[in-house]
């Protein structure tokens, strides 16, 4: 068996489309081809898993990061499990203009309350792609939370309002949230606040200059400290807390959820370790293979799991910038760049899907004549 577990091209090929490329052009039918597709939290996530595992979708209206009201929808797994995307309901792709003052995850805490009155007593909840630096006030608010100024009066929950900040209530957060076990699906470490926190690091793609981004950071270290005085939680000692705009740190204070590695979680919950155990051989890769592919990310968790059954892991890339030794040292067998001519960003991007099926047809015909 061939296990294709591509993840996305950014840009050009979404994950589903980049493993279905390549699937199609393994020519040797007697090899049974499984696909993974691969998410690591953000845009994408729960198709995924639904390409994976199979579910049901519910959709339902939600308050979008710019508070306009739109359609967004979350999955429930064979076993229960809902899976969500921040990016569904507060992702930067809704907005026609970047504000990251005025944005908020309210939406995504709407998401999760949709999946509580499904029933969902365990959620998996992907924060990649945000529009927001809001800290999760949003979520928490649409949860039943409450934020008051000096007055005592309700802030709106978006990340420029945090500078008004005096108090919380978090009494009124939905009661189940206690009997819900929810993973937070992050791929990156980013502190809560400071030099390499939410807002200086991701504060500028969502439309952030230099003096916003320092406004929105005091403001997530406001609420950073009143957090610690509420519920006693260090955010600033929990790597990832900062991701997406804060809201990795909101899930941890406001529901209780634990942070996990987007692509640890898809791969457990697949089964990917006993998957492994039948395959002779692993096709991955993703749009850059550079030395953090090897920290944490698709390829990575991909190569951990083959190392420990002996299976052979090919690497397909548009860019392939890290040397074998480096490479071969973490388990890769081989990487292969899709390209096949000196070109421009634009032309691998637009020639990226003839250029995928080219290589791997090239690749079986010597996998199977060996």
């Amino acid at each position: 068996m061939i296990i294709v577990a591509i993840d996305s091209f950014k840009g050009s090929l979404s994950s589903v489309e980049a493993c279905e490329i390549v699937k199609n052009a393994i020519i040797d039918s007697t090899d049974k081809v499984l696909t993974i597709p691969i998410a690591d939290g953000g845009e994408g996530t729960a198709e995924a898993f639904y390409m994976a595992l199979g579910g049901s979708w519910v959709f339902q209206e939600v308050t979008g990061p710019d508070w306009v009201k739109r359609k967004a929808g979350f999955l429930i797994l064979p076993d229960g499990t809902g899976v969500i995307e921040m990016a569904q309901a507060s992702g930067i792709t809704l907005v026609k203009e970047l504000d990251p003052l005025n944005t908020t995850t309210y939406g995504t805490g709407e998401l999760i309350l949709g999946a509580l009155d499904a029933g969902c007593s365990r959620l998996i909840v992907g924060i990649g792609g945000s529009a927001t630096n809001d800290g999760g006030v949003g979520m928490a608010a649409a949860l039943g939370g409450r934020f008051y100024n000096s007055s005592m009066e309700e802030i709106n929950p978006t990340g420029g309002s945090l500078s008004e900040l005096d108090s919380m209530d978090l009494s009124l957060m939905d009661s189940r949230l206690k009997e819900t076990e929810i993973i937070v699906a992050c791929d990156v470490t980013n502190e809560f606040y400071g030099p390499n926190g939410a807002s200086f690091i991701y504060g500028p793609q969502k439309g952030a200059d230099r003096e916003t981004v320092e406004v929105l950071d005091d403001n997530l270290k406001k609420l950073a400290e009143l957090i610690m005085v509420e519920t006693g939680i260090n955010l600033q000692n929990i790597p990832g807390s900062g991701a997406a705009g804060g809201l990795g740190g909101g899930l941890v204070a406001f529901t209780g959820g634990k942070l996990r590695s987007g692509i640890d979680i898809l791969l457990d919950t697949v089964g990917f370790g006993e998957l492994i155990k039948g395959a002779n051989l692993v096709i991955t890769g993703e749009g850059s293979f550079d030395e953090q592919s090897l920290t944490g990310k698709v390829v990575s968790g991909i190569s951990r799991f083959a190392r420990e059954v002996n299976v052979p892991v090919i690497v397909f890339a548009g860019s392939v910038q890290v040397d074998r030794d480096v490479y071969m040292k973490a388990g890769i067998t081989a990487a292969f760049s899709t390209n096949r001519k000196p070109c421009s960003l634009e032309e691998a991007k637009r020639d990226v899907r003839d250029n995928l099926f080219e290589l791997a047809s090239s690749f079986s015909a010597l996998w199977h004549s060996m």
